[in-house]
């Protein structure tokens, strides 16, 4: 039903009254936030059900002081109801009053908008990954802030926190979703093959070049170009790219006619660029080109908190995958706080698949702690149960606070929480062990606060 119909519809009952024209603009008013009116159709469509914010906030994707506030609202409009307690609850509520009535219902009847985000495979995946931490929900608003414009992102975030996901999110609800989204990896790319796979080649170009092929860049034309692993990029290529980027034309290998493209570029990396400027081996100019706007993306270890949400959901995906009910495997006690104890240097990658391999091993409906394998560990106790060599206290001390440190970048505040040690103790480790970064971590920029 359309907006001429709900009013055709308000207007047959005769003449409207002052107060009954004031309610209209102010129901009106009411769903015309979008989120507003997703809760209010939510709620309805789940009338025997109650939810508090945290669950709505990971449903909607919206910071819990914007559902929090939006939910409201529609509580003190009498078409919800708060149920107390703690957490407090809302659900859906009919209201008293007739006429709120009948404009509740012409909003149900009326078919909702199918918005961009709920269009969006990216988005879906990445509803996933949002737990209790705000921190995922936060960077969903530079998403969506990111998305409404052509300027150039760049993607900072450990391995497996899901950089490329974040760059096709953003490729999906920007004005270029009509056209292609193309990746490349850097690091997967070395200079021989640079040239030929961002701007192709003509026929005849090099040996084996039998027919013209179009580059990356050809096929990103009013699309968006996606640069996996920018810091790996050599030089040489660092300097190819920023002439495309500032003359937005380029030739094909072994071609003399120019072509115009017109793409958006989203970059990613988990390098330490500002040190690499630093030290010459990655363009200052290059630099503010592809950083015009950074989203970072938090390691799962800065919101230990949602590692038990996400990794149900994770069962409950394989468990759909594999033809099961979704409640025929859980986790115990003992599994769950292993999963938390861990420090997951692969992030939310090597969660998802620490799950699918805990869920596959268990032999019955519970995951016991010995079904737990982690992919990092897995090398390391392989080596001590193998060897002959068992390895002193000093000596597995001194290995696990190499790894904790490695794992943070050396933040040293954060190692001494993780390993639950005052800063004065870890700093004394660090002297007797003779600890020191590895020299790909030396020039890193400290994030260690009155480190």
């Amino acid at each position: 039903m359309d907006d001429l119909t709900f009013s055709a519809r308000r207007a047959s009952a005769g003449t409207a009254k002052p107060e009954t024209a004031d309610l209209e603009t102010r129901f009106r008013s009411l769903v015309q936030s979008p989120l507003r009116a997703g809760l209010l159709r939510y709620l309805s469509a789940r009338p025997d059900e109650s939810f508090d914010v945290e669950s709505l906030m990971q449903t909607f994707g919206r910071l819990k002081l914007d559902v929090d506030n939006c939910v409201r609202e529609l509580v003190d409009f009498g078409v919800a109801q708060l149920i107390p307690g703690n957490p407090e609850r809302f659900m859906a509520a009919r209201p008293a009053d007739e006429a709120v009535a009948d404009h509740l219902d012409l909003f149900l009847e009326r078919r909702a908008a199918v918005s961009t985000e709920d269009q969006s495979p990216s988005v879906q995946r990445f509803r996933e990954m949002i737990g209790r931490d705000e921190k995922m929900l936060v960077v969903f608003e530079w998403i969506r802030t990111a998305a409404k414009s052509d300027i150039s992102v760049l993607v900072l975030g450990p391995t497996g926190s899901g950089k490329e996901l974040v760059a096709r999110m953003i490729h999906e609800l920007s004005r270029r979703s009509v056209a292609k989204f193309q990746a490349v990896n850097c690091a997967a790319l070395p200079d021989t093959l640079f040239e030929s796979e961002i701007f192709g080649y003509e026929k005849g170009a090099f040996t084996g070049a039998h027919d013209r092929k179009p580059g990356r860049l050809e096929l990103a034309h009013e699309g968006t170009l996606f640069l996996d692993e920018i810091g790996d990029m050599s030089l040489m290529a660092q300097a190819k790219l920023l002439r495309v980027l500032e003359e937005r034309r380029f030739e094909r290998l072994g071609g003399h006619k120019s072509i115009s493209v017109d793409f958006r570029l989203i970059s990613a990396t988990n390098r330490p660029l500002e040190q690499f400027v630093r030290d010459g081996r990655f363009r200052e100019d290059l630099y503010y080109r592809v950083n015009a706007f950074a989203i970072r993306l938090p390691s799962l270890r800065e919101r230990q908190v949602d590692i038990p949400v996400l990794a149900q959901r994770f069962l409950n995906r394989y468990c759909a995958a594999q033809g099961l009910p979704i409640d025929s495997k859980g986790f115990s006690r003992e599994a769950l706080d292993l999963l938390m104890g861990y420090h997951w240097p692969g992030n939310i990658r090597e969660l998802e698949s620490t799950v699918s391999r805990a869920a596959l091993s268990a032999p019955g409906r519970s995951i016991r702690a010995s079904d737990i394998e982690f992919l990092h560990a897995t090398a390391a106790v392989v080596s001590q149960t193998t060897g002959e060599h068992l390895p002193s206290l000093a000596e597995t001390e001194r290995a696990h606070i190499v790894r904790v440190l490695e794992a943070v970048d050396w933040n040293k505040k954060e190692a001494a929480r993780v390993l639950d040690i005052s800063r004065g103790t870890l700093y004394r480790k660090i002297v007797e062990y003779q600890l020191e970064p590895e020299p790909r971590q030396a020039g890193r920029r400290s994030r260690d606060q009155g480190a």
